[in-house]
C-alpha cells in the first residue's frame, strides 16, 4: 500500500487565518489541537499579510474556462453560469472508468461530473452498463427509458446480472444493488450484497472503503431499518475523548474545516473593520476555536480592540465531543479573550438551529451583527420535509435582524429532494472524491484514519442512503439553490475580496496539490481534482 502523506509546510502564510501564533497556539484548535509547526510572521495593525503559493495546485490537464478565477495568485472577481468551476465539459462516465485511483492526477471521471445533472448522459451510462450486463448485441431501444426495468425484462436482467456479478467493479455493483433495493427485490439485492462483501474493506482503496459504508446504507434501506440503524450509530458513539480525537484527525488531514473557518473569518473581519461593538451569531459553534483567530486579530487594531459578543448555537455531536454544554465554550473563549485584552461576552443558545427564535439570540441595539452558517443549514428541514420549513424560516429570521454580513459554507452536493437512485449516484460521486482526498494524507492501514472515517463520515453516508423523511437529516443543496433561497429571503450577495482567496491559498499549501480553488458566481469553491466539494459565500 502506498502512503501518500505530504510533508507539512512550516512557513507562515497569514498572520491570523492560517497557522496560529504563539498566543493562539496555547488555546487553538477546533478540537483542542495545537499545531506545533507554526511560525508567526505577523506585524501589528489590522492589515492582512499573506504569502501566496508559488506552485500551481491545479494539476489537471483540463483547466476551467476563462470565466473562472483560479487561485495561484491574488484573485479577481469573475462569474460564470457554468454548473461546475472545475469541469466545464463533463464527458466521462463514472461507470465506464474501471481503473480510476486516487493517484490519477489527470482527472477523475467520478469527481469530474455528476451524472444526475444530465439526462442524456445518465441514459448513456445506463446503456453502457446494460451492454456490460447483457452484451453489445442486446435488443435495446436507444430512445427507451433510462431504467433497466424498461430496457429488459426484470427476470432476465437480474439473472444475467447475477451470473457476471463477481466480475463487475464496485461502482457497477453498487448501482445495480441500489436498483434492486429500489425495486424491493430482496433476493437479488442480498445476492449482490454478498458479492460486495467480498470486495469492500475499511483499510483498502478509497472506493473499497466508501463501498463498505454505502453497502451498510443499502442493507439498512432494504430491510426498512434506516432510521433504526442511524439512531444505533448515534447511540454507539465513541466516548467524548475518542470522538474529539477523530475530529482532530479530519481537521488536520483535510482542509474542509479550515476552508470554512478561514473564509468566514476574513469576510467578517473585513466587514467589521470600523465597528466598535460586534455581535457574532454562530449557528454551529462546535468548540468555538474559530473565533480565537478572529479575536487575536481584533486585539491588534490601532486604537484598541472592539467589544465582541458571541452567541453560540449548539449541536448534539459537538456537545458530546466536548463532553459538556456550551458553558465550556464560553469559559474557553472568555479566558482567551482576556489574554488578548479583548472585551468579551458569551451567550449560549443550547438548542438546535431549527428551534432558534428571536428571543434566543440576544440582539442588542448598537452592535454590528455577523451571522455564521458553517456546514449547518443543510441540516435544517425544508418544505419537502415539513410545512414549517425551518430552512427558509431561519433565513427570514436572520434577515429581519439586519445583519451587516452573513457567511455561508456548505457542501456542494445535491441530495435534498432527489429521488433515491439519483441521490445514491450523487452520494457515490461526492464521497468518492472526499475519500480520495482523505486517502492522500494518511496510509490506508492507519487506524486513526479508519476511525475518523467511520465515526465522522460514514454516518452521513448511511443517513443519506438509508433514511427518508424527518430521519434523513443530511440534505445538501447546490450553491445555486442556496442562492435562490437567500435571495428569496431578501439577501444580496456580497463579492468576496481577493483576501479571502489568498488566505485559502495559504491554507492549501499544507495539503495535497490535488485540492483546487476557484471562484464562480461570487462564491469560492473548494474541490478535489475535478469535483467541487464545498462553497463559501457572503451575504447581507
Amino acid at each position: 500500500m502506498q502512503a501518500s502523506q505530504r510533508p507539512q509546510s512550516s512557513g507562515g502564510v497569514h498572520k491570523l487565518y492560517h497557522q496560529p501564533t504563539a498566543k493562539v497556539e496555547q488555546y487553538y484548535s477546533p478540537y483542542n489541537v495545537v499545531n506545533n509547526n507554526s511560525n508567526d510572521t505577523s506585524s501589528s495593525g489590522t492589515q492582512h499579510s499573506y504569502q501566496t503559493q508559488n506552485e500551481q495546485f491545479f494539476t489537471l490537464d483540463s483547466l476551467p474556462d476563462a470565466g473562472y478565477v483560479i487561485y495561484d495568485s491574488p484573485p479577481a472577481l469573475s462569474v460564470s453560469s457554468n454548473w461546475s468551476p472545475f469541469s466545464p465539459q463533463c464527458t466521462q462516465s463514472y461507470i465506464s472508468d474501471q481503473h480510476h485511483s486516487s493517484d490519477n492526477t489527470n482527472g477523475s471521471p467520478l469527481s469530474g461530473c455528476s451524472v444526475v445533472n444530465d439526462g442524456n448522459e445518465l441514459k448513456h451510462v445506463l446503456r453502457e452498463m446494460a451492454n456490460n450486463l447483457l452484451g453489445p448485441d442486446s435488443d435495446i431501444d436507444e430512445d427507451s427509458s433510462c431504467s433497466f426495468n424498461d430496457e429488459v425484462s426484470k427476470p432476465s436482467k437480474w439473472n444475467r446480472l447475477l451470473e457476471i456479478a463477481p466480475s463487475l467493479d464496485m461502482k457497477e455493483l453498487l448501482v445495480a444493488c441500489a436498483e434492486a433495493v429500489s425495486d424491493g427485490d430482496f433476493s437479488v439485492a442480498e445476492a449482490l450484497m454478498n458479492v460486495l462483501e467480498q470486495k469492500v474493506s475499511v483499510s483498502g482503496e478509497p472506493m473499497q472503503r466508501l463501498s463498505a459504508y454505502m453497502l451498510e446504507g443499502l442493507r439498512a434501506r432494504l430491510f426498512s431499518s434506516g432510521s433504526i440503524i442511524y439512531k444505533k450509530l448515534k447511540c454507539n458513539e465513541p466516548t467524548s475523548s475518542e470522538l474529539i480525537s477523530y475530529m482532530q484527525v479530519l481537521y488536520h488531514i483535510c482542509p474542509y474545516y479550515k476552508f470554512a473557518y478561514t473564509s468566514a473569518n476574513v469576510v467578517i473581519d473585513e466587514a467589521m473593520r470600523n465597528e466598535n461593538r460586534i455581535h457574532i451569531i454562530d449557528f454551529q459553534i462546535a468548540q468555538g476555536s474559530q473565533w480565537m483567530f478572529l479575536m487575536h486579530n481584533l486585539a491588534r487594531r490601532p486604537g484598541g480592540p472592539p467589544f465582541v459578543h458571541i452567541t453560540g448555537v449548539d449541536d448534539s455531536q459537538s456537545a458530546h465531543a466536548r463532553g459538556g454544554g456550551l458553558h465550556l465554550v464560553g469559559e474557553r473563549l472568555s479566558k482567551f479573550a482576556e489574554s488578548c485584552g479583548v472585551p468579551f461576552e458569551f451567550h449560549a443558545a443550547g438548542i438546535s438551529g431549527c428551534e432558534v427564535q428571536l428571543e434566543n439570540i440576544h440582539i442588542r441595539h448598537g452592535e454590528a451583527l455577523a451571522v455564521n452558517f458553517p456546514y449547518v443549514l443543510h441540516h435544517m428541514p425544508d418544505e419537502s420535509v415539513t410545512t414549517v420549513n425551518h430552512r427558509d424560516r431561519l433565513l427570514r429570521l436572520v434577515k429581519s435582524l439586519s445583519p451587516k454580513i452573513v457567511t455561508l459554507v456548505e457542501q456542494e452536493s445535491n441530495t435534498n429532494t432527489s429521488a433515491f437512485l439519483p441521490r445514491f449516484r450523487e452520494t457515490m460521486d461526492y464521497y468518492t472524491a472526499m475519500f480520495e482526498s482523505i486517502d492522500a494524507a494518511r496510509p490506508r492501514d492507519d487506524k486513526q484514519r479508519i476511525s475518523a472515517e467511520e465515526h465522522c463520515v460514514a454516518r452521513d453516508v448511511v443517513n443519506i442512503i438509508a433514511c427518508e423523511g424527518v430521519d434523513r437529516v443530511e440534505r445538501h443543496e447546490l450553491f445555486g439553490k442556496w442562492s435562490m433561497r437567500l435571495m428569496m429571503a431578501g439577501f444580496t450577495q456580497c463579492p468576496l475580496s481577493p483576501s479571502v482567496g489568498e488566505a485559502i491559498t495559504g491554507v492549501l499549501k499544507d495539503f495535497s496539490p490535488n485540492y483546487r480553488l476557484a471562484e464562480s458566481k461570487g462564491a469560492l469553491y473548494l474541490g478535489w481534482k475535478n469535483r467541487a466539494l464545498a462553497t463559501s459565500s457572503a451575504w447581507r
